[in-house]
């Protein structure tokens, strides 16, 4: 249709060039499991709710105070005492089902989807998480619960849908060689599973109840969150969580040997393993020790350590986010170019963050056939590579004689 007479000057307004690409949260835990809700009034009841907590005086307003057989106070102390982080809690025990916690069922943790009103319930409601507050759960713990394979198994489904790891504890009891030997097929555990959105840890953990005025054991799994959530706000999602001290520990499970130069301790067997665990030798206090998960040794990809695993993750989904400006633009030169600036763009951010080493996105017109293009269709690169942990440090030392010529010098 020929444009409307005009005798005059006009001007039309071009959008072109970069927009801003917002970084997703990383600093937020997803934890699943029982409240003691019986103490809790009414007002603050949920039941398969994702419930956003900030801090410890709204963990004990929603979901009281430790209570033996009880997962979710107690974890949610754990997180809060290693100092920062942001948890969406689902309480799965129900009053009028369940008379003591020990009546809830793995499937109600790993959750479905009501027939009747459609509401996701147990795990299956973090799926939720992002009409609901805009982000998901970055972390993913079902303490004592991920002692079950099937619930390990759950957790890896619902990470690789919304971008996140999962924390798997071994089972209370297990010894070093049944945690190593749990990785393979003879391993009677819950740690055969091979991921790289599964990070599994190991031992328990010795902690103060001041509740009941006595010392447990209690999972790693949600001390390890709360460490990971501090070091995001402190230095970053692209660091590693291992040899970061864990607050508010008494002792492990069962003492392991620590040696940094000893490639026979418990502690290097453990993560050689792909396990996580805890270094604790003379004068260094309890450190969160490993860099990969699960998926190592089977895989060798840079995504087996977790802050790489995890950093591209933030990158995918910042940008896939940020598109949404761009969705059904007429596709021209303008358009591709603006694309191409905006993820650039974030590039180069994350690059002087110290997120990214280097990296680039760019338009292949051979991936862009004019087919696809008339389909509505297209297709860009992104490279990048973030930083890997300095796992290993080596020193090649060497006894040189000829140095003894300078003796004597004047």
């Amino acid at each position: 249709m020929p444009a409307s007479f005009l005798h005059g000057v006009e001007t039309i307004e071009v959008q072109k060039g970069s927009r801003t690409i917002k970084t997703v949260k990383t600093a937020v835990i997803g934890l699943v499991g029982t409240a003691p809700i019986d103490d809790v009034s009414d007002e603050y009841k949920t039941i398969n709710t994702p419930t956003l907590i900030l801090n410890e005086i709204e963990a004990v307003k929603y979901f009281g105070k430790h209570k033996p057989g009880f997962t979710i106070p107690q974890a949610l102390k754990a997180i809060f005492d290693q100092g920062a982080g942001i948890v969406i809690v689902i309480n799965v025990y129900d009053p009028e089902k369940h008379e003591t916690p020990e009546d809830v069922t793995m499937g109600e943790i790993n959750g479905s989807v009501d027939a009747l009103t459609g509401k996701r319930l147990g795990m299956k409601a973090f799926e939720d998480c992002y009409s609901l507050f805009g982000y998901y759960p970055k972390t993913i713990i079902a303490p004592v619960y991920c002692e079950d394979s099937a619930v390990v198994s759950n957790i890896n489904t619902i990470c690789n849908k919304i971008r996140a790891i999962g924390i798997v504890d071994a089972p209370v009891g297990a010894t070093v060689q049944e945690a190593i030997t749990g990785r393979g097929t003879e391993g009677t555990i819950n740690f055969n599973v091979s991921s790289d959105r599964i990070v599994l840890c190991y031992p328990h953990l010795k902690v103060y109840d001041s509740d009941n005025d006595k010392i447990v054991l209690e999972p790693y799994s949600q001390r390890l969150a709360g460490v990971i959530a501090a070091k995001d706000i402190e230095k970053g999602y692209h660091w590693s969580p291992s040899n970061t001290s864990i607050q508010n520990i008494l002792g492990l499970e069962r003492q392991l040997t620590s040696m940094i130069n000893d490639p026979s301790s418990e502690v290097n067997a453990l993560n050689e393993a792909g396990i996580l665990t805890v270094f604790n030798s003379y004068g260094t206090g309890f450190l969160t020790w490993g860099n990969r998960s699960s998926a190592y040794p089977t895989s060798t990809d840079p995504t087996n350590f977790i802050n790489v695993r995890r950093t591209a993750d933030i990158l995918h989904e910042s940008v896939e986010y940020s598109m949404l400006q761009f969705m059904d633009y007429p596709i021209d030169n303008g358009l591709i170019d603006s694309i191409c600036e905006t993820v650039n763009q974030f590039i180069r951010t994350l690059i002087g963050r110290g997120a990214l080493i280097d990296g680039k996105c760019t338009f292949n017109q051979d991936k862009n056939p004019a087919t696809e293009i008339a389909n509505g269709h297209l297709t860009f690169n992104i490279e990048f590579m973030p930083p890997v942990p300095a796992e290993r440090i080596t020193f090649e030392s060497f006894i040189d004689i000829e140095l003894l010529k300078s003796l004597g010098g004047s």
